[in-house]
């Protein structure tokens, strides 16, 4: 089975959800395919200045994972997450253009310094973000799921943290059959 994520790797829910994913995966025997979900262009213009170097950080973090998907380098793609993950909300550090590139030469990708300024790779972070939240929209944002066999994405699943692997893979055995539903499209409780 496939499944594939569509992120942005400011999000630290986003950041909890995939690594709830990677061990799902691992467990179930899916296949991961990593997509943009950019929230710098779901929220235009709509920023408070504090977060503005950290989005413009993380939109050139998005031309990454696309051009490394477009040369299908899923795996490349998931070990830079990984990296950068672990650099920004593992650390409770910001992410910044710094921490960027140490995640992406920690990943073994060798020219990306220069995938991470073109802004050639802009149109494919939009097509892809646009394939997302199409899928799941309207009203969400980061994560998308998009689950083999399923018609639509979801939102989410959102996670505050990452369960043990019994209620991981009963969260999994759930979300499933609920993104495959043609019936089924929301399930929400407020955050604590």
């Amino acid at each position: 089975m496939e499944a594939t994520y569509f992120f942005d790797p400011a999000c630290p829910f986003t950041w909890r959800t995939s690594r709830w994913l990677v061990g799902v995966a691992e467990q179930r025997g899916v296949t991961l395919r990593w997509r943009a979900f950019s929230l710098s262009i779901l929220n235009g213009d709509n920023v408070p200045d504090q977060y503005k170097p950290m989005m413009a950080a993380s939109s050139r973090a998005l031309r990454l994972v696309e051009a490394l998907r477009a040369d299908h380098r899923d795996e490349t793609v998931g070990a830079f997450y990984t990296e950068l993950g672990t650099r920004t909300h593992e650390a409770g550090v910001p992410i910044s253009d710094e921490i960027v590139v140490a995640a992406a030469e920690a990943a073994g990708v060798d020219n990306a310094k220069a995938i991470l300024e073109d802004p050639a790779w802009d149109e494919a972070v939009r097509e892809s973000h646009e394939l997302g939240f199409g899928s799941a929209g309207p009203d969400i944002g980061s994560p998308v799921l998009m689950i083999e066999g399923a018609g639509r994405g979801v939102h989410g699943p959102i996670i505050d943290e990452v369960p043990d692997r019994e209620e991981s893979l009963a969260i999994w055995d759930a979300v499933v059959p609920l993104a495959r539903s043609g019936a089924f499209f929301e399930l929400k409780r407020g955050r604590r």
